[in-house]
């Protein structure tokens, strides 16, 4: 157990983190444990193998309201994200961004559609520039509330929506991107299938005073173990997920970072969101000047963010920008990003570590199966 700054922000689980063995940092203005005893590695390995419990609860819970209960503001929120809201069911999900003018990411988020509103958990360390972008955006009669009564916590791994059925029942049951809300030890709960670790799981939404409450409930259950900031990073990695700030950025498109899969093609032929001339000019000429892609270093050593990605003749045509040992996958893996004729799977690239070329090549992602549930028809 470390001592975290004072300034720093804490969640409705700090004191849990502290009685666990905690290793408490700083992490977009608040305090979070980064790994408990078991150990990043141990923590990585428990969640692909069972269930892991992370705390979220520093990302950003929002609601929007129409100006009435018949309308949910999903057009609106059109204007602001390249995502099909409008055609999205009661109680699912969908992945998207807000992108500025100039086509570029200024945050990614989760929207789920439900009966009479929208509710969004964005990135913490955007959520204060998200909330004050959608603010200024937003029309007359149109409410927006931040959750900030609410935790948010992450039950991932094969054994998750088992043990969460325990509780919830039903749980299990759930669809992969959809949506319910239920009790939990006598919490009003929002839980949703879906996660940021390429495993099966959910991610639960839950009053503030009975946080701990739920989250001790989860941890009695003999597959559960408390998981820290350090294999969550290994776990998305692996997952081939992005991190904002790192994989993704003001200055990257989500053409470019290699998420057209979330632009729908009603979007694509309609356009309407921030950037949208640019964004649909690089769909339609491939016109862009980097590409996000999977990096596979040969050898054991790590490319980490920042490194420096070259060609055979020695010239700089990219950087890494996530990188580290995946230990599922069983040696180094990184993402990052190169000029587009560079792209192509099985690349061959090299990678300038301590002074030296390390040849490398580019990979599809992810480098582990995910592992989504997905109901059959």
């Amino acid at each position: 157990m470390s001592a975290p700054d004072s300034n720093l922000l804490k969640t409705p689980l700090f004191n849990l983190h502290e009685e666990l063995g905690g290793k408490m940092v700083g992490f977009a203005g608040y305090a979070m444990p980064v790994q408990y005893p078991l150990g990043v590695m141990g923590e990585h390995n428990h969640t692909r193998a069972a269930a892991g419990l992370f705390d979220v609860s520093h990302m950003g819970q929002v609601v929007i309201m129409g100006p009435d209960s018949s309308s949910t503001p999903d057009r609106w929120l059109e204007t602001l994200v390249p995502g099909n809201i409008v055609d999205l069911k009661v109680n699912s999900i969908r992945y998207s961004m807000f992108t500025n003018d100039q086509g570029g990411i200024m945050d990614d988020l989760m929207i789920t559609k439900r009966e009479n509103d929208l509710f969004l958990v964005v990135n913490a360390a955007c959520k204060e520039q998200d909330i004050a972008h959608m603010r200024r955006h937003l029309p007359e009669g149109y409410n927006l509330t931040e959750l900030t009564d609410r935790a948010l916590v992450a039950l991932q791994g094969p054994k998750a929506a088992e043990v969460l059925a325990r509780l919830a029942s039903g749980a299990d049951e759930m669809d992969f991107m959809s949506y319910a809300e239920v009790t939990i030890c006598g919490a009003a709960c929002y839980i949703s299938r879906s996660g940021y670790t390429g495993e099966d799981g959910h991610e639960i939404s839950i009053p503030a005073d009975k946080a701990e409450d739920v989250c001790r409930a989860l941890l009695a259950e003999e597959e559960v173990e408390a998981i820290g900031l350090g294999a969550r990073d290994s776990l998305r990695l692996e997952a081939g997920l992005c991190l904002y700030g790192h994989d993704l950025t003001p200055e990257t498109t989500p053409v470019e970072a290699s998420l057209l899969w979330s632009i729908g093609k009603r979007r694509r032929a309609e356009g309407g969101f921030p950037g949208d001339k640019i964004i649909l000019e690089q769909i339609a000429n491939k016109n862009y000047t980097q590409k996000r892609i999977g990096i596979l270093p040969t050898g054991r050593a790590p490319a980490r963010e920042g490194t420096v990605i070259l060609n055979k003749d020695g010239v700089e045509i990219g950087k890494v920008t996530s990188g580290g040992y995946g230990p599922t996958f069983g040696g180094p893996v990184a993402m990052g990003y190169v000029s587009p004729e560079f792209a192509a799977v099985d690349t061959e690239i090299f990678l300038s570590v301590r002074s030296k070329q390390l040849p490398a090549r580019v990979a599809k992602t992810p480098f582990v199966p995910q592992r989504y549930f997905r109901k059959t028809v």
